[in-house]
């Protein structure tokens, strides 16, 4: 099998890379990834002699178009997903998560090949703290931020090209991913790589929003689950009932790490902060039999943990850059 990995040099698509090496030993590998501060090759690092890394935007259809029509099957991790950039510009996010979706589909269209869409569970806005429900594939969308709004549409591009035009594409929606090589910017690596460097971490506003956390292995494992067995035009949510507040997250981050769990510093929220997600993933469970391996937070947890410490010269070139960004937004909210 041949299979096309978009943004397969960034957090969740290097490891879906080798979370397919390893599963599969058999499959000839593509990665396309724009190598924005996102992407990397050095998350690939031991498994590049056995993958074919291109460089390029997925918006490109020059760039798009051989490579799909040389693939068995697409699967489009690539995306502009950090709220806070989408916020102090939109543009970027408008490009790689609408255009480049549509770029993807035409192609795989014009020479028929399998395609699977990523999407998160930010495109149906958020829940109340207090409220018993969680999103099903049948909750609306409400997207509340120029991230998620681009991923919405994303989605509907993708239902669209299944109907108007027969394309063999599935979708899934997922929560939190967490785990090794994620870019320091996102919560989890930020708050374990400032106790790494001897600072507090930092919680928006009073840290009771709530999100559904799973290992990004976990995540990934869903996904082939979905390849294999998944009904084409069906969308898919992935979860791990891994519900949690962010005050709770870094309160046991630090003590995973031996510190005090109240040795954080509150920040200013940021504009348009969802307040809770939650996934509902019986159907991925029931009709398709997919489980996690992580059968708690805390130990995938840890286990993440374990993996910053290790690799510190993997994270540590980009973490003075995020925390000046970081500094800077602060700046900003306080005015």
């Amino acid at each position: 099998m041949k299979v096309l990995v978009t943004g397969g040099a960034g957090f969740i698509g290097s490891n879906f890379v080798r979370r397919t090496l390893e599963t599969r030993p058999g499959a000839e590998v593509t990665v396309l990834d724009a190598m924005t501060y996102a992407g990397s090759a050095g998350s690939l690092d031991g498994v590049l002699d056995r993958v074919r890394l291109v460089e390029g935007d997925v918006a490109d259809a020059a760039v798009v178009e051989p490579l799909v029509a040389d693939a068995d099957v697409v699967v489009h991790f690539a995306a502009e997903s950090h709220n806070d950039n989408s916020l102090a510009d939109p543009s970027p996010f408008v490009r790689t998560n609408l255009v480049g979706t549509f770029t993807l589909l035409e192609a795989a269209r014009r020479h028929d090949v399998r395609y699977h869409h990523i999407s998160t569970d930010e495109v149906y806005g958020d829940l109340e703290l207090d409220d018993p429900k969680r999103f099903t594939e049948d909750t609306p969308y409400a997207p509340s931020s120029p991230y998620s709004a681009s991923k919405a549409g994303s989605d509907h591009l993708v239902r669209a090209w299944v109907r108007s035009f027969g394309l063999r594409a599935t979708l899934s929606n997922c929560s939190n991913n967490y785990g090794p090589r994620q870019h320091v910017e996102k919560f989890i690596p930020r708050q374990v790589t400032n106790v790494l460097v001897g600072e507090r971490p930092k919680l928006y506003g009073d840290g009771l929003n709530v999100r559904d956390w799973i290992h990004v292995d976990d995540h990934n494992d869903a996904v082939w689950t979905v390849l294999d067995h998944g009904r084409i035009g069906e969308t898919y949510l992935v979860g791990a009932d891994g519900e949690m507040s962010n005050r709770d997250v870094i309160a046991l981050v630090l003590e995973l790490m031996g510190e005090d769990p109240d040795a954080y510093d509150h920040v200013t929220d940021r504009a348009g902060h969802d307040r809770r997600y939650a996934i509902e993933a019986g159907k991925l469970r029931q009709e398709l039999g997919w489980c996690p391996r992580y059968e708690t937070f805390r130990e995938g947890l840890a286990a993440t943990i374990d993996w910053y410490r290790t690799h510190e010269d993997w994270w540590r070139p980009a973490k003075e850059a995020t925390e000046a960004k970081y500094a800077l937004t602060q700046q900003v909210l306080a005015r």
